[in-house]
């Protein structure tokens, strides 16, 4: 069975999420429709992109995934599929795909169909559908538009060095409030040699990393690397980012011992 997954800033409130299912529905009746977020924050690209890269290689190959947030086109930031591995993604190249990928992609095409109506204001339901039916069909998508090179490229706020500091910041609040940073396992242990640490949280400070939330009290602070595998922040059976005042951006310092 083909699959179409489903990744926007929509919420649940309006009917544009059942507008696109159902025309799906009606145009491939026989394909399973996955909804990965509809609760992405209004124009959040990064949140987007962090959400589908931790999904999309879940899914079969030959999976087809609509990224419906920041659609709108420009000479700029044109629609596009992009194909890795063997699945294929319809969304505006405005930098987002950049974000999501770790390796170049097989094809990048730059989309030349002619949309279902004269408006503009609503890709995913004029445009992105009709490019997924193809695929689902098996049209080669260079029969759908043109070549292009690369991606447009955004910049990723890495974690920085400084001395024996390894400084990061938070990237993502999951349902939870538990609090995700841009600062991998690898990027820790390569930096860290083993050495002993202290993590500074706006006036906490945590000296471990545990492999469970459940490691610690209810209640308590813990530091550990999920199946995303970047540090993240929590308070078992509590909200860290809330309680502890860890937003979006907020800077995460960790010393190392020399």
């Amino acid at each position: 069975m083909s699959v179409i997954t489903l990744i926007s800033d929509w919420g649940l409130k309006d009917h544009y999420l059942g507008a696109v299912k159902g025309k799906l529905l009606k145009l491939l009746p026989e394909t399973q429709l996955i909804d990965i977020s509809h609760q992405i924050e209004p124009f959040n690209s990064m949140q987007a992109a962090f959400v589908l890269k931790n999904a999309w290689h879940n899914f079969p190959k030959g999976s087809v995934h609509i990224l419906a947030v920041n659609t709108e086109e420009s000479d700029k930031y044109p629609h596009c599929i992009i194909e890795v591995d063997g699945h294929y993604f319809i969304g505006t190249d405005n930098g987002t795909f950049s974000l999501i990928f770790d390796k170049n992609p097989s094809r990048i095409i730059e989309l030349d169909i002619v949309q279902d109506s004269n408006y503009f204001t609503f890709s995913t339901y004029d445009r992105f559908i009709k490019v997924a039916v193809e695929l689902i069909n098996g049209s080669e998508p260079e029969s759908l538009g043109n070549i292009r090179e690369k991606l447009v490229e955004r910049i990723s706020f890495n974690p920085v060095t400084e001395g024996n500091v390894l400084k990061g910041m938070v990237i993502y609040i999951d349902n939870y409030q538990n609090v995700i940073t841009n600062i991998t396992e690898e990027k820790f242990k390569a930096f860290g040699k083993n050495r002993k640490f202290e993590i500074h949280l706006r006036g906490e400070i945590l000296t471990g990393i545990h492999t469970s939330y459940s490691d610690v009290p209810e209640g308590e602070i813990v530091a550990l690397f999920g199946t995303h595998g970047h540090l993240e922040i929590a308070i078992n059976k509590g909200n860290a980012s809330s309680l502890l005042g860890l937003y979006l951006d907020k800077i995460i310092r960790i010393e190392f011992t020399s």
